[in-house]
């Protein structure tokens, strides 16, 4: 009988390591142990015979023994144990007694065992893997304790957990696998994932990296609901049997197999330990987009799928399970954004734009309450007289860590998390604030109106109408001086409360100005029927006039008709038309050539603090670029 030792131990019972401090039971005899080396004493009595009574229990015990002298030689061996071992039990008297059941190949377990011999132990237990000699791996558990006698030998039990084992090795195979595809499940690809990020095992590869695809399916869930999760499941174990061949043939083609495993629901990972770059996660990505996007064929039911991927290659060192399957779970959300049926490569910038979205989200509703945030206005010049008619409020948010925002960073994120339906409040009752103190401190003068953007939320989740009658009640501003923006899309399709709300602000004379008009798709038979003062054009209409001042080139006639006719239309409906936007003379030149009513932009001032507004308020007319720093 050969043995062989035990591999590392994994995490069963029966996979424990082969000694334990727990199975190596001592008691303390006087004087030090020999080394290691050096062989049992010479003058060791052999033991006497045993009594018939015991012999004939040894003998016929179904539990393998034999009883050992203190040489470590077998001094006699029952039937089981022969039967056990492949031998005769003639045969194995005068047998080393620790090749017999592997006890020398392990240094732990061989100085456990002389110390047994030797009487300065009082019990050795291991687990030992031995070869039988019909070829099969035999398990066994084995026993060494001095006899109850005088005679100072000991007793070498050896018990068959063979059958145990393969259980335990079946009930883990179970626990580690998924049933519908037989993959690796989620445990067991976590378990490797660790073991291939843990110092030693990545030191020792070629390249110290690791790579990830992580996917799911694209529509997996519709096929569930349509055609049953009988269905789905066939549909997940032919994806599966895909998978395992791309992973097949990349292993051909590069040293180390992949490791593919269902993570759940329709989601699956193909684990790449050892490396050699993006360029080699790239292949694997693509190999299984193609194989997936090919047809399915199940027992006659034809079905297409595609697959989102997201792709992290990197190094080993410094990272983690957790951060791993963050980065992957991030650049599969990327690739089904991005449009599905593609891999994705990780990018750190575009993660940490993420992140900084994310902190910005979490920040939001604190900071009002902080009051991080402030108001800039940006003057609204009349076209005829270059007088300031009105300014547009702007939010800025003071960040203490990002320093000022504009709105585009900002005001998308408020608007998905509800924190814009505070932010508008304080705006609106900041910007109101705001003008009626200007028209206290300029009285000479006729008094400018306030443009403040108004989000759809707002009017869905709070009610408009009422803080913004109660905001003009508490500021003392008329409300023909408030003007509130929204944009095209919103107001095109507005119903139902939505519209409801702006013909009663409307009613109460706040004027209603459609933003960035001229980019959507509008119906001009409907616009008629909004209660809408003021049109907005978007600035691209009026970027495009810069073509005369190019050298070398001709205007382009097309840009100055399209506005001219909104300019008429919006006059005909009894509207009044801003162009956004108005960065030189020649644009305003020819803008109020068209008719245009008022302007808006860096000709005549960038957004500016109050101070400003109020320094402009005192000039005669607004120069250009008057009213930028």
């Amino acid at each position: 009988m050969s043995g062989t030792s035990e591999g590392p131990a994994p995490a069963t019972d029966l996979d424990r390591p082969v000694v334990t401090e727990s199975e190596i039971a001592t008691s303390p005899r006087t004087g030090s142990p020999p080394p290691l080396s050096s062989p049992p004493p010479a003058s060791c009595p052999s033991p006497p015979p045993l009594s018939p009574s015991y012999r004939a229990a040894f003998t016929v015990a179904p539990l393998a023994m034999a009883v050992v002298d203190r040489e470590g030689m077998v001094v006699s061996a029952n039937g089981s144990l022969a039967t056990l071992l492949g031998s005769d039990p003639e045969t194995l008297s005068g047998a080393v007694a620790a090749d017999l059941v592997d006890l020398s190949s392990d240094a732990r377990i061989w100085h456990a065992y002389r110390e047994v011999l030797r009487g300065r132990q009082a019990k050795l237990r291991c687990t030992r893997r031995l070869k039988h000699p019909e070829g099969h791996t035999l398990w066994v558990r084995v026993t060494v304790a001095p006899l109850p006698t005088d005679d100072q030998g000991v007793l070498l039990s050896v018990a068959d957990i063979s059958a145990r084992r393969e259980l335990q090795a079946r009930l883990r195979h179970s626990r580690m696998h998924d049933p519908v595809t037989r993959l690796p499940n989620r445990t067991l690809f976590f378990e490797r994932l660790t073991a291939a990020l843990e110092a030693e095992s990545y030191e020792r590869s070629g390249t110290g990296r690791i790579g990830l695809c992580y996917l799911d399916l694209d529509g997996f869930k519709a096929i569930n609901d349509t055609l049953g999760h009988h269905v789905g499941d066939r549909l997940l174990a032919a994806v599966a049997e895909r998978l395992t061949r791309c992973a097949q043939e990349a292993g051909r083609a590069r040293a180390g197999l992949p490791l593919v495993a269902r993570l759940g629901g329709d989601e699956f990972a193909l684990l790449v330990e050892d490396s050699t770059g993006t360029e080699q996660l790239a292949d694997l990505a693509e190999s299984v987009l193609g194989a997936i996007q090919a047809p399915f064929d199940l027992s006659g039911q034809r079905l297409s799928v595609s697959a989102s991927i997201g792709v992290v290659e990197r190094h080993a060192a410094g990272t983690t399970p957790t951060a791993l399957m963050q980065a992957a779970d991030t650049t599969l959300y990327w690739a089904k954004a991005d449009g599905k049926a593609r891999w994705t490569l990780f990018d750190p910038e575009r993660n940490a734009h993420r992140v900084t979205r994310q902190a910005l989200a979490s920040a939001l509703r604190p900071a009002i309450e902080r009051g991080e945030f402030a108001l800039e206005y940006q003057p609204l010049v009349g076209m005829e007289d270059d007088r300031v008619h009105g300014v547009e409020a702007l939010v800025r948010w003071h960040h203490p860590r990002f320093g000022t925002l504009t709105p585009n960073r900002f005001i998308g994120l408020a608007e998905e998390d509800g924190s814009i339906v505070p932010l508008g409040r304080w705006v609106l009752r900041t910007a109101c604030r705001q003008a009626r103190r200007w028209q206290e401190e300029h009285p000479e003068g006729p008094p400018i109106f306030v443009s403040v953007n108004v989000a759809v939320r707002q009017v869905w989740d709070s009610d408009l109408v009422a803080d913004v009658a109660e905001t003009l009640a508490e500021t003392g501003l008329a409300p023909h001086l408030l003007q509130l923006e929204l944009t095209e899309s919103a107001v095109m399709g507005s119903s139902g409360r939505p519209l409801q709300a702006l013909k009663a602000l409307s009613d109460m004379g706040v004027r209603i100005a459609i933003d960035d008009f001229g980019t959507g798709y509008s119906n001009l038979a409907y616009l008629s029927r909004l209660p809408v003062s003021v049109l907005k054009l978007d600035g691209s209409f009026v970027r495009g006039f810069q073509y005369e001042e190019r050298a070398a080139a001709l205007p382009n006639p097309a840009d100055e008709v399209i506005v001219e006719a909104m300019v008429q239309l919006a006059h005909r409906l009894g509207l009044t038309v801003t162009a956004e936007c108005v960065e030189t003379s020649a644009q305003a030149t020819r803008l109020r050539r068209i008719g245009c009513d008022t302007g808006q932009g860096w000709l005549y001032s960038r957004p500016v603090p109050p101070d400003r507004i109020s320094e402009l308020l005192g000039t005669s007319g607004v120069q250009a670029g008057a009213g930028n720093p």
